[in-house]
């Protein structure tokens, strides 16, 4: 099979939707799958684009026996409204315009949030006449809404409006969790959502017999110690988890 995957972020940037696409199209292309990727110039999350990487209408290069393909970029920190609206609208416009000079494929593929990433694929599947499989990893705009990105707007009433278009139009859908299942359905995308969780490449870690030194670095040998590996955004709330350890101090 030969598929085109949108998304806004692809190593070497190592934030979780570059992780997990990743990680994905890697083992399509080792099950003998043509896998093409287009994404932005390196550059998340300070804005600034990555030593070795220049920012051009499109540049290619093979990762891991994937076809990336770089499109032009508006470089823009991970902060503040305006310069990342202008960065994802962009993405989305490139996106479009280079969709008819990559090769032929057989099925497209665009993950969300950022959202607009997510609604290119409609547009490229269009280009290419081909189906459409939209990927879900975070609600939007009802996330933004409900961590205090962003207030209840036009706007968001808009994207809203954008969100069950997605889902109508989208010929399948993939959600992270099993909790999205009854908010995307009900919003337009009855009977076409797969959930494929997020998961762990066990290659990835091989743990040293002494635990690399690290507990006698800090003074735990001997305890039950939990880390929490991953994202720490304005979603988490890690601050339950030192409220958790202070409460359970004595036990």
């Amino acid at each position: 099979m030969r598929i085109l995957f949108l998304t806004h972020y692809f190593p070497p940037e190592v934030n979780a939707p570059a992780s997990r696409t990743f990680e994905h199209c890697r083992e399509w292309a080792r099950k003998g799958h043509e896998v093409h990727v287009v994404t932005c110039v390196p550059n998340h999350p300070a804005g600034r684009i990555y030593p070795g990487y220049r920012n051009r209408v499109l540049q290619h290069e093979a990762i891991a026996g994937i076809h990336v393909h770089r499109v032009l970029t508006v470089p823009a920190a991970n902060a503040g409204l305006v310069g990342r609206s202008l960065n994802y609208f962009f993405y989305l416009l490139m996106a479009v315009v280079t969709a008819p000079v990559l090769p032929r494929v057989d099925v497209v593929v665009s993950t969300s949030p950022q959202f607009l990433c997510g609604l290119a694929g409609f547009l490229v599947s269009r280009l290419k006449r081909v189906r459409w499989v939209l990927e879900i990893r975070d609600l939007w705009p009802e996330s933004i809404v409900t961590v205090g990105a962003m207030k209840e707007s036009w706007i968001t009433r808009s994207l809203g409006w954008l969100e069950s278009f997605a889902y109508r139009r989208a010929d399948a859908i993939v959600s992270v969790t099993e909790s999205f299942v009854p908010h995307i359905e009900a919003r337009g995308g009855t009977g076409k959502v797969t959930v494929i969780t997020n998961g762990v490449d066990l290659d990835f870690y091989t743990p040293a017999p002494d635990g690399g030194g690290l507990a006698a670095e800090f003074g735990v040998e001997g305890k039950f110690v939990a880390a929490y590996v991953g994202t720490h955004g304005l979603a988490h709330g890690l601050d339950t988890i030192l409220r958790t350890a202070e409460r359970m101090r004595d036990d």
